[in-house]
């Protein structure tokens, strides 16, 4: 799932902040500001950034002492600030001390990161034994899974199939696609140059341990290849067949490849046409001249999914070419 023609892009993130507000004795009270990590999902071993918010705190003329795991990492002016935090499922906790006209105010947050990520499959054609991957379609539809790796900060894992899933498409909830073990989830595709975002939240069944990621999908033009299909080395498809293509045996096999055409339901269908007349059906068409001499002919393919979804290419033929004079014969 790493290689491929459109590579699904993926976008990790990981388990919420759970916030417990705390206050020292002698000190200020603790709603008098808040603070919080973004994204809401950092991912493990990464870098989220603390905000500061306050309306009733004068934050510009305050100052600030923060502590990760005890220990002190910044002390001055309240600004944005950057905390790295640790593996999946480790907790990681932050103590803030906001200084304002000498009174003290005191928060701390604890953050359990976990690893979610996105997987893109499109439900789109393309060529047996292609080793990449077709893009997301035009009128189609996109399969999304969410891999989880959600543990404890004891190290045990959970079984993804045990936890639950919630799935948002455009701000929209999903709700017959959400719930315990539904890992998957099925999107028509956005419309052209438009885009659809796609996110999941996913939890354990108590609610202590959640995590999410989301990602943006655009769909792409579809195409549609022909390659010549050599009777010994069967289809080439290391160059693909554009402009002119001379025929210079008895005749020739012709395979035509779409790419990124929607599948929901079923295969495309490949339409072949000889100088504008239609020829045949299927990916396969031989072409056999005949009579004397040079000329030439128009080939076209059209490739169409059940939606109108539609992708055309053409092909100049030139057969009756006298053969070299190498001794190959070509």
């Amino acid at each position: 799932m790493r290689f491929g023609f459109l590579i699904t892009f993926a976008l990790t993130l990981t388990l919420p902040v759970a916030a417990v507000a705390q206050s020292l004795g002698g000190l200020g009270s603790t709603d008098s500001f808040t603070f919080s990590l973004s994204p809401q999902y950092p991912t493990p071993h990464s870098q989220a950034t603390l905000s500061f918010v306050s309306g009733s705190v004068d934050l510009a003329n305050a100052t600030v002492a923060v502590s990760v795991a005890g220990k002190n990492i910044y002390n001055g002016s309240v600004q944005p600030l950057a905390i790295a935090l640790g593996g999946a499922g480790s907790l990681t906790t932050i103590k803030v001390i906001v200084t304002s006209n000498a009174t003290n105010y005191s928060q701390t947050l604890t953050v359990q990161p976990q690893d979610v990520a996105l997987v893109v499959e499109p439900i789109s054609s393309a060529p047996p034994l292609y080793p990449g991957k077709s893009l997301v379609p035009l009128e189609g539809s996109v399969r999304v899974v969410a891999v989880a790796h959600v543990r404890s900060a004891g190290g045990k894992v959970f079984d993804p199939s045990a936890l639950s899933y919630t799935w948002t498409i455009d701000g929209t909830q999903i709700i017959n696609s959400s719930g315990i073990g539904k890992e998957t989830v099925i999107v028509a595709s956005p419309l052209q140059y438009r885009a659809r975002k796609v996110s999941v939240a996913v939890t354990s069944q108590d609610g202590n341990l959640a995590g999410g990621a989301s990602l943006s999908l655009t769909a792409a033009l579809p195409s549609v290849r022909i390659y010549e299909n050599d009777p010994l080395l069967g289809i080439l498809y290391d160059r693909a067949l554009s402009g002119a293509f001379t025929i210079r045996g008895a005749e020739v096999t012709l395979y035509a490849a779409p790419f990124s055409l929607p599948t929901t339901n079923g295969t495309p269908l490949m339409q072949w046409f000889l100088n504008g007349t239609a020829a045949q059906t299927g990916n396969f068409i031989t072409l056999r001249p005949t009579g004397s001499g040079k000329g030439n002919a128009s080939l076209s393919l059209v490739a169409s999914s059940d939606t109108s979804t539609k992708v055309t290419t053409n092909l100049s033929l030139l057969f009756g070419a006298t053969a070299g004079s190498n001794f190959f014969g070509l």
